[in-house]
């Protein structure tokens, strides 16, 4: 099921990037692009969209990369599928919209969901991911480790337990016009909240009809995945060591994902890599602190031997 068109004003906002759709693993993306160089694709997590990137987008163009952002599936103006929404898959969607850009290979950059994803992607198709960039998210064994292992880590992320039940989650998050998307972006930020109009832009899109139901039904995978054979073979699967220069990401106030879950995320990397704590913020360091968040990653893909 394709987007309903009454979703172009929500989505499309206006910019300097230009809006258009690509096709890719049997689905329709939309994306925002802005700037002419090697790719940079852009990840979003939840609760968000594309627009999470939008002080990164002209920043990238500027320092002379094509930046682009893309909305997950089933998320923002991309298709809702009625399945597809394990990692293996979603990670083919990335893949597929780097090919059909028409380029060789992009840097990942990835927050929360999509830093699970950039992950993935990086292991399952290495040749098409030039570096890897994650912001508040922990390679998917660590990942799951710490949800297994650690009480704190557990209680931190009650929300993904909350989304196995039935439908329930999606009405929760729709109800009041989205006001639990304001709440959980508030919550999960550090001291500087974010914008109001921020906020609001956000909950218009979950109320897009079946984003709630498709933003949820990845956390559904990860955890019910846990005992069943997908599970165990995405698990094992992803063993395989990341083998491009790797820079990881987070804000010390996290409060969905603890840095010592994080930490540690470098011993599935066979090359440089660099973990960047960003004091006083939470769980959207690049939108809490843009400018930090984007010298930093800048500065990284410019550099032509970073160190781990």
């Amino acid at each position: 099921m394709t987007v309903p068109d009454t979703a172009a004003s929500v989505v499309r906002l206006d910019g300097p990037w230009t809006h258009r759709d690509v096709a890719a693993n049997g689905a329709r993306f939309h994306i925002a692009e802005l700037g002419d160089g090697p790719l940079v694709l852009l990840l979003h997590g939840f609760p968000q969209f594309w627009w999470t990137w939008r002080h990164q987008l002209p920043a990238l163009a500027d320092a002379g990369y094509r930046a682009v952002a893309m909305d997950l599936r089933g998320v923002g103006g991309s298709d809702r599928t009625p399945r597809g929404y394990d990692p293996a898959n979603l990670a083919l969607d990335i893949t597929g919209v780097i090919r059909s850009l028409g380029e060789p290979d992009a840097a990942l950059v990835g927050h929360d969901l999509g830093g699970y994803l950039a992950w993935t992607a990086a292991v399952m198709r290495p040749k098409l991911v030039r570096r890897l960039a994650v912001a508040s998210m922990p390679h998917p064994r660590r990942w799951r480790s710490a949800m297994l292992a650690d009480v704190k880590q557990s209680a931190a992320s009650s929300h993904v337990w909350g989304f196995q039940r039935p439908w329930l989650p999606e009405r929760q998050l729709v109800a009041d016009d989205a006001a639990a998307v304001g709440r959980l972006i508030r919550d999960w930020s550090g001291p500087r909240l974010p914008e109001d109009e921020a906020v609001e832009i956000y909950r218009r899109a979950m109320r897009i009809p079946s984003t709630a139901h498709c933003s949820i039904e990845p956390y559904r995978w990860m955890v019910r995945s846990l005992a069943r054979p997908d599970g165990f073979q995405f698990n094992r699967r992803m063993k395989r060591p990341v083998r491009v220069p790797t820079l990881h990401l987070h804000g010390s106030l996290d409060p969905v994902m603890r840095t010592r879950s994080a930490a540690g995320s470098g011993e599935y990397v066979e090359a440089p890599y660099r973990w960047r704590l960003f004091d006083g913020l939470g769980h959207f360091p690049h939108e809490e602190d843009p400018m930090a968040f984007t010298a930093e990653l800048i500065n990284w893909l410019k550099d032509p031997e970073p160190d781990r």
